[in-house]
C-alpha cells in the first residue's frame, strides 16, 4: 500500500506524519525534528505513541533542508516497503489567490513566495521544506493546504479594513488562519451533531496560537485573526488585537523599530508577557502568583468578548466548540469561558466538562457545547489523497 506524508514546518521545528493512502487515511508514524538552527533532535513514534527513535543531531549547517532529508531518512525504515505517493504540506498563507488544496508547480512556488511579507514568521519555512522535497524527489507530488483557504467563504465586508481602497486592492485585508483545523472540526461536527452543523456555530481553537471562527452551514462567516496571525485573541506569546496607536506610541516613545515591535507582539506578549512566567497554560494554572492569575483572566476575558462579537455577526448562537491544546485539555478555561457566555444561553454540565466528554453542555443549555479534538495532519492527508488518487 502507498502512503501519504504530511509535513508542518515551523520556525525551528518540523513535524511530520505518515498515513496509509486512502479516502480515510490511517496514521502509521508520527515524528518531529526540533531545535532547527540550534540543537536539533529527531523523534519518531508509532501511531500508538510507542517510541521508535529519539536522537540528537549534529547542529552544523542544520537548516530546514537538512531537517527534510533527516525526516525522510528516519521514516524510511519503518514504512515496510510502502511508497510515498504524495506529500501534503501546511502552508500558512494562500493570499487571495489560493482557496483550495493545490498540487504545487514551480509557478505556484513563485506566487506563494510573494506572500512571505504577509506571514514572515511562517511562510518562508513552509516553502523551504517544499523546495527541499522537490529537489530530492522532483516527481513526487507536493500538495499545499492553506490555513487561509477555509475563510475564503467570508463575505467581503467581513474581510475589509476601513483603509483607502488602494491598500485593500493590494491585498491588505482580513484573511483568517487556523483554517485547516476549522475544516477538520466542521467535518467532525457533521458527524457528532448533524442537526447543528448547518446552524450558527463558533469554534474556539485555543492553543499557543488561538482564534475563533464563526460558521454557518460549516463555512467561515467571520474570524478573530485578520491580516496576520497576531490579531484577535490573546495567545501564548502573541498579544492579539492591539490599538494601532499603541504601536505608534511604542515606536515614538520607546524607540522600538519595526523588527523590535514584531518581536514584542509575536514572541514576548500574550500569556508569557502578562504573567512574566510562562506561555504554557498548565504552568500558569499550577502557579499561585498573582500575575499568572491575571494572565489567565485576561485570556478568558478576550475569548468571552470575541464570542459576543462573533455571535453578533452570526445573528445568534446554536453551538460552541472547543478545540486545540487548551480548548481540548483545560476544563477550567472552558468553564470560565462558558460562565461569561451565560447571557447567550450557554450552560455546562460540570461533570461532562471535567471528563472532557464530546458534549459538555447541560440539558437545559440553549447552546450546545462540544469538545472536539482537532487533527490538522489527518485533514491534510485527506486533501493530498484526493488530489493524487488514481481515477
Amino acid at each position: 500500500m502507498s502512503s501519504i506524508a504530511v509535513v508542518n514546518a515551523g520556525s525551528s521545528s518540523l513535524k511530520f506524519a505518515v498515513f496509509d493512502a486512502a479516502e480515510t487515511p490511517v496514521l502509521r508514524l508520527k515524528g518531529a525534528i526540533d531545535g532547527i538552527g540550534a540543537t536539533p533532535r529527531a523523534r519518531l513514534s508509532r501511531a500508538d505513541g510507542a517510541t521508535l527513535l529519539d536522537e540528537a543531531l549534529a547542529p552544523e549547517n542544520f537548516d530546514h533542508a537538512a531537517a527534510t532529508r533527516t525526516m525522510m531518512r528516519i521514516a524510511a525504515p519503518w514504512l515496510d516497503g510502502a511508497d510515498i505517493s504524495a506529500v501534503g504540506h501546511r502552508v500558512v498563507h494562500g493570499g487571495g489567490v489560493f482557496s483550495a488544496p493545490l498540487r504545487i508547480t514551480e509557478a505556484d512556488m513563485e506566487a506563494l513566495a510573494r506572500f512571505i511579507p504577509l506571514a514572515p514568521l511562517h511562510q518562508p519555512h513552509n516553502l523551504a521544506v517544499i523546495r527541499a522535497m522537490l529537489a530530492e524527489h522532483p516527481q513526487l507530488p507536493q500538495v499545499a493546504c492553506f490555513d487561509t483557504a477555509f475563510h475564503a467563504t467570508q463575505p467581503p465586508i467581513a474581510q475589509a479594513f476601513a483603509l483607502p481602497r488602494k491598500y485593500s486592492q493590494a491585498g491588505l485585508r482580513r484573511y483568517g488562519f487556523h483554517g485547516i483545523s476549522y475544516q477538520y472540526v466542521a467535518g467532525r461536527l457533521k458527524e457528532v451533531a448533524p442537526d447543528l452543523a448547518s446552524r450558527r456555530v463558533i469554534v474556539a481553537h485555543l492553543g499557543n496560537g488561538a482564534s475563533l471562527c464563526g460558521m454557518i452551514d460549516g463555512g467561515s462567516v467571520a474570524s478573530t485573526m485578520g491580516f496576520t496571525t497576531v490579531d484577535g485573541l490573546m495567545m501564548g506569546t502573541r498579544c492579539g488585537a492591539l490599538d494601532p496607536g499603541a504601536l505608534l506610541h511604542l515606536m515614538d516613545h520607546y524607540g522600538l523599530g519595526p523588527r523590535e515591535v514584531e518581536d514584542l507582539i509575536y514572541r514576548q506578549s500574550g500569556l508569557l508577557g502578562v504573567s512574566g512566567l510562562s506561555a504554557d497554560m498548565r504552568a500558569l494554572r499550577a502557579s499561585a502568583a498573582a500575575q499568572a492569575k491575571e494572565a489567565i483572566a485576561l485570556f478568558v476575558y478576550r475569548i468571552r468578548r470575541e464570542i459576543g462579537s462573533l455571535a453578533a455577526a452570526l445573528g445568534g448562537l446554536d453551538a460552541l466548540v472547543f478545540t486545540a491544546g487548551i480548548g481540548e485539555n483545560d476544563a477550567a478555561t472552558r468553564a470560565e469561558v462558558a460562565a461569561g457566555c451565560a447571557w447567550l444561553g450557554v450552560e455546562l454540565d460540570d461533570t461532562a466538562n471535567r471528563a472532557a466528554q464530546t458534549k459538555i453542555s447541560a440539558p437545559q443549555s440553549s447552546v450546545a457545547v462540544f469538545v472536539i479534538p482537532t487533527n490538522e495532519e489527518l485533514e491534510i492527508a485527506r486533501s493530498a489523497y484526493r488530489l493524487v488518487r488514481p481515477n
